[in-house]
């Protein structure tokens, strides 16, 4: 219904979309037909990416998604999130290579061989042919494997290169990650300065006033104080390409008369439902959504609907419940006692072709049948014997770790032959079950916390606004549009009609969500057309089950903004730096006396052990790197001049320094730094270096 009802809704506007749209395309081709098409989709380092290649790699990684996922369709958040993956890879893969060849990086086919069928594998291949009953790797089943490559379906063939790719990938960067850190070196100069850093300790007395403490109105803050401020932090205001948004947003939901209009079949719906001998047919032809198929609890269904199952018998059907625009009702089918908490131990025998079974069983499902009756057979009179023929014969890889116990699980938890077969059968009984993983030799160790349960068939029937309340919405929507001729007159009128005006302060080239908002690329891309103006109310967007009128208030481009840009950003920290200015002048006043900088300014004489030059907090005001810095500036006994620093400003007395010595075990005390270093090396750091130093020129925005 939602789906017809979203089609229904342009009915009206269809012919003025095709025609407009029509008329734009063939003047757009007549204006450009003399023009090349830019088909790059970015420029990585100098090297071009067209839009072919990346759809190419894009199809790709959305097809092994669906494969992993075990769908058959993506949302459209999950395609964009693997859009921005798959320039990510490509992104990698350029800058990467480049490195790879410019430092002679290689793998040779023999090196690759040797990773896919040697002695010591790639941990992948490990992975994927270790037998699950003995724990061993067998290289013989993948010299098996890639005899019988050609006869492999297709999709399995794609598996495979995607598994030798990222071998042969995983291997350069090992290589990579290797040089790197194995050319890492700390010269014993450099080592006993870290040492020092670390073990040299300082005790010092200090007082400190807060900013906080300081009124706005015994200071005056001049143009000066932000271009002093604005120019020693510049760079820390670099910024990506954006924009700012307000925009009004007009949810479709439904009228009225359409609700009326849905109760009334609703209702017509119910009569028949309670007619039908097919209950579980009649409910999935007749709801928008699926239902829960399995056994529920009382607290697992809607309230209303709970009362009347519980307290019915077989074929009661509920009343109708209205919430968040649906109806809903519902049928008993079946009513137990059942348990919560089950605890079993399985065999499984699975075959070729079974679900998620290992691509290197051969056996058919014949011959599974035929094993699992044969072990069924023998448990059924010794049940004890499980766990040393689930060892010996089960394909489940768990068995490894588990010996086949699967522990306790709830009550749905495992799939419904197999769940159904624990219920059916008695506490140290064994019973047998087929699933789509293939035959299972189940005991049942265990059933406890029985409850009623019921199961239901539940018909679900939203309402989908009409194409006439999808006009109204669309007229109100185009009204704000039209007489809206700029930000203020948006303001004015979402004011004036009580329609709640949203901002999104920071919207980049690739940003996908926008608060409030479903699928809104659309919006960012009509906001970085280089046409769209400041100030400009665009048209009416249509976003499905809502409509969008938007405007840009403000444009943010590339690279350092104007310190007008940023003024409103430095206020308080340039405030908080004219007041410890001024706290410094107060502060001098008292020529690096302690106590009476405390007592005629009302603070408080505070007292700091073992500090150290690596420290980063000072207690109670956090990081004050410019306190820590100073202190080990200064001697013994000495007494500081006004410290401005990021919460107060400080004067400190250096009351002993314990110096940390000389540094006697050089190996020992590296060896940690070492470490630290080849673990950043592993999370990537070096890529990141290589990225935010190459030009890369991206114009995904102009594609999608």
């Amino acid at each position: 219904m939602a789906a017809i009802g979203s089609i229904r809704k342009h009915s009206t506007l269809l012919l003025i979309v095709i025609g407009g749209a029509l008329v734009a395309f063939i003047l757009g081709d007549f204006m450009k037909k003399q023009n090349h098409r830019d088909v790059n989709i970015g420029i990585i380092d100098g090297e071009h990416i067209t839009i072919m290649d990346y759809n190419k790699k894009l199809d790709q990684n959305i097809e092994n998604a669906k494969q992993q996922q075990q769908k058959n369709t993506l949302t459209t958040s999950q395609t964009f999130q693997i859009r921005a993956a798959t320039w990510d890879q490509m992104v990698s893969t350029v800058l990467m290579d480049k490195e790879y060849e410019e430092l002679g990086i290689k793998v040779t086919p023999d090196e690759l061989f040797s990773l896919i069928q040697g002695k010591n594998p790639s941990p992948i291949i490990r992975q994927y042919f270790t037998n699950p009953q003995t724990g061993q790797f067998e290289r013989e089943r993948v010299i098996q494997f890639l005899q019988n490559f050609n006869q492999l379906p297709e999709a399995t063939k794609q598996q495979w290169m995607l598994i030798e790719n990222y071998i042969k990938q995983d291997q350069l960067r090992r290589k990579f990650n290797a040089l790197l850190a194995y050319g890492y070196y700390i010269p014993k100069e450099l080592a006993q300065m870290s040492f020092t850093n670390q073990n040299t300790r300082a005790n010092i007395t200090y007082v400190a006033a807060r900013y906080s403490s300081v009124p706005d109105s015994v200071i005056s803050v001049t143009e000066k104080d932000y271009r002093n401020f604005y120019d020693e932090h510049r760079k820390e205001f670099d910024q990506k390409a954006a924009r700012q948004l307000e925009y009004v947003v007009f949810n479709v939901l439904p009228s009225k008369p359409d609700i009326s209009k849905a109760r009334k079949i609703a209702r017509e719906t119910r009569r028949d439902f309670i007619k039908t001998t097919r209950p579980v047919q009649f409910a999935k032809a007749n709801t928008d959504k699926p239902w829960d198929t399995a056994w529920l609890k009382k607290s697992q269904l809607p309230s209303p609907i709970a009362k009347e199952m519980f307290k019915g018998k077989p074929g009661t059907v509920s009343k109708i419940i209205f919430e968040n625009n649906t109806f809903q009702f519902a049928r008993l089918l079946k009513k137990e006692r059942r348990p919560d908490s089950m605890s079993a131990s399985h065999i499984l025998i699975a075959y070729k072709g079974a679900y998620k079974a290992n691509p290197m069983i051969s056996r058919t499902k014949a011959q599974a049948k035929k094993l699992a009756d044969s072990l069924y057979k023998i448990l059924k009179r010794r049940p004890y014997k499980l766990k040393v023929l689930a060892k010996k014969y089960s394909d489940d890889p768990s068995v490894k770790r588990n010996d086949g116990n699967l522990g306790w699980f709830a009550d749905g938890q495992m799939i419904g032959p197999f769940n159904e077969a624990v219920v059916n059968t008695k506490v140290g009984g064994v019973a047998i079950a087929e699933t789509p993983f293939g035959f299972h030799i189940i005991k049942v160790n265990g059933k406890k916390d029985f409850t009623t349960k019921v199961k239901v068939a539940m018909i679900t029937q939203d309402v989908v606004p009409s194409n006439a309340t999808y006009q109204n919405v669309f007229a109100k929507a185009s009204e704000l549009g039209t007489n809206a001729e700029n930000a203020a007159g948006l303001e004015k009128l979402a004011h004036e009609n009580h329609y709640p005006l949203r901002e999104a302060p920071g919207i980049l080239e690739n940003t996908y969500s926008i608060p409030g908002l479903t699928n809104p690329r659309q919006i960012v891309r009509w906001a970085f057309k280089d046409d769209t103006e400041t100030g400009k109310v665009s048209n009416v967007f249509d976003l499905g089950d809502q409509y969008v009128v938007a405007v840009i208030t403000k444009k943010m481009l590339p690279g350092i903004p104007s310190l007008d840009e940023v003024k409103s950003r430095i206020e308080p920290y340039v405030i908080n730096k004219v007041k410890g200015e001024y706290l410094a002048q107060k502060m001098k006043a008292y020529k690096g006396n302690v106590d009476e900088i405390a007592q005629k300014m009302h603070l408080t004489k505070q007292e700091m052990q073992n500090l150290t030059f690596d420290s980063r907090n000072i207690i109670g005001f956090g990081m004050e790197d410019k306190v820590i810095g100073t202190v080990f500036g200064m001697k013994p006994k000495q007494v500081s001049q006004p410290v401005v620093g990021n919460a107060a400003t400080f004067v400190i007395a250096l009351d002993k320094i314990t110096p940390a010595g000389k540094l006697t075990n050089y190996k020992q005390f590296v060896q940690p730094l070492y470490a630290a270093f080849a673990q950043r090396v592993a999370q990537g750091y070096p890529y990141v270096a290589l990225k935010e130093a190459a030009e890369i020129e991206d114009n995904r925005i102009k594609f999608y």
